[in-house]
């Protein structure tokens, strides 16, 4: 969203929508996991990132990319691409694409530099 939309409120997401979008959100993991013994992304096993979490040519080159740019251990890139399934199930998205990577990837960033 443009920083001057974000600064006058203006096309800001209403709650309702928002809750709608995390509702189907939650929705499309419950189904996906519906044979599994898990209930949502942050509970995958390697086992099912494998199987769920499925990257466009793009969004693998940029992963890839950012795995050796950082030196990202694997247990990064596996928290990376959990929270790039949750945003493309936000986003309606069968696969993970290149802006869902990128956008997990500014989170962890954030999160690491609160934690330094």
């Amino acid at each position: 969203m443009p920083y001057n939309k974000i600064a006058t409120g203006k096309n800001s997401e209403k709650s309702s929508v928002i809750k709608k979008r995390v509702e189907k959100a939650r929705y499309i993991q419950g189904k996906r996991f519906s044979m599994e013994e898990i209930h949502c992304n942050a509970e995958m096993s390697q086992k099912l990132i494998k199987r769920y979490c499925h990257l466009d040519k793009k969004a693998n080159r940029i992963m890839e990319l950012m795995y050796n740019k950082f030196s990202l251990s694997t247990r990064a890139y596996s928290r990376i691409l959990k929270v790039a399934r949750t945003i493309s199930d936000l986003d309606g998205s069968e696969n993970i694409l290149d802006k869902h990577i990128i956008e997990a990837m500014q989170y962890r960033k954030f999160i690491d530099e609160k934690i330094v």
